[in-house]
């Protein structure tokens, strides 16, 4: 029955809806979808640092949609669909919401700076932070005073978003632990999704090593972006390593040294 499947157009004639540091949004092949495409651009500081890695791409992309799926089958609502390629996935097309949510378990980064808290101090409890999405002003932090001033989301809506994070939390805290990797903290982003007159918030963007720290439980070594970041060097490693524990890399494949083989 593979011609009741939407057919794909060729990337370079879809038509793009948007480009950002990370990803290219493309008109996708149903109304109300969109194709995702993962970029091997790696960006800090809000694209101050800038470098193209090899296959990072293809990792994230690989690592979001496994956790999406998973976030999906137990009733997290996301607006992934499906991957499409080593690249791409099909997703849901949804109104994002300007803000960055971002869950802390330990400190590290900014709030150990801002706080002087020793990096690695066990957090008394997860902390929900919201960042307002803009490059220009770097990404400044708003409470909800702010969100709800400006208009960004309303009571209701925070409310939602902060149950969603919570069972994020959850659930990626106790993925990783089981593979050996402490979450230190995530970047999460939301969108409205709109079913006729019914509207419902989401969990969109991408989950990987780009929007996670994580360390490794024995070592505390970094397993993330901030590889690129504090220029620690072997991020693509970082990377796979994080896909081969997770079970989205072949045993076999990790001694290869043409890069990444990924399980279809």
């Amino acid at each position: 029955m593979d011609f009741l499947k939407p057919r794909l157009t060729p990337m370079n004639r879809r038509r793009r809806i948007y480009e950002g540091k990370a990803k290219v949004l493309y008109e996708g092949p149903e109304p109300g979808t969109l194709i995702q495409h993962f970029k091997d651009d790696a960006t800090a500081f809000n694209a101050k640092k800038h470098q193209i890695i090899d296959g990072k791409g293809v990792l994230n992309n690989r690592i979001s949609e496994y956790i999406f799926q998973h976030l999906n089958n137990i009733g997290v609502p996301t607006h992934f669909i499906r991957r499409l390629n080593m690249r791409e996935q099909l997703i849901k097309e949804v109104e994002i919401i300007p803000l960055e949510v971002v869950v802390r378990n330990v400190a590290a980064g900014s709030l150990a700076t801002r706080l002087g808290i020793e990096e690695g101090t066990q957090l008394p409890r997860s902390i929900i932070e919201f960042y307002y999405k803009n490059d220009a002003l770097n990404d400044p932090m708003v409470s909800e005073e702010h969100i709800t001033a400006f208009g960004w989301a309303s009571p209701q809506e925070i409310d939602d978003i902060m149950a969603l994070a919570i069972r994020v939390n959850d659930f990626l805290s106790g993925l990783f632990l089981g593979v050996g990797i402490r979450l230190v903290d995530f970047k999460m982003e939301t969108g409205r999704l709109w079913e006729g007159d019914l509207m419902r918030i989401v969990v969109a963007d991408e989950i990987s090593p780009d929007s996670c720290r994580l360390w490794d439980v024995k070592s505390s070594d970094k397993m993330d972006k901030d590889r690129f970041r504090r220029d620690l060097g072997g991020l693509v490693e970082a990377y796979t390593e994080v896909a081969r524990r997770l079970g989205i890399m072949q045993e076999n494949d990790a001694a290869r040294t043409t890069g990444p083989q990924l399980v279809q």
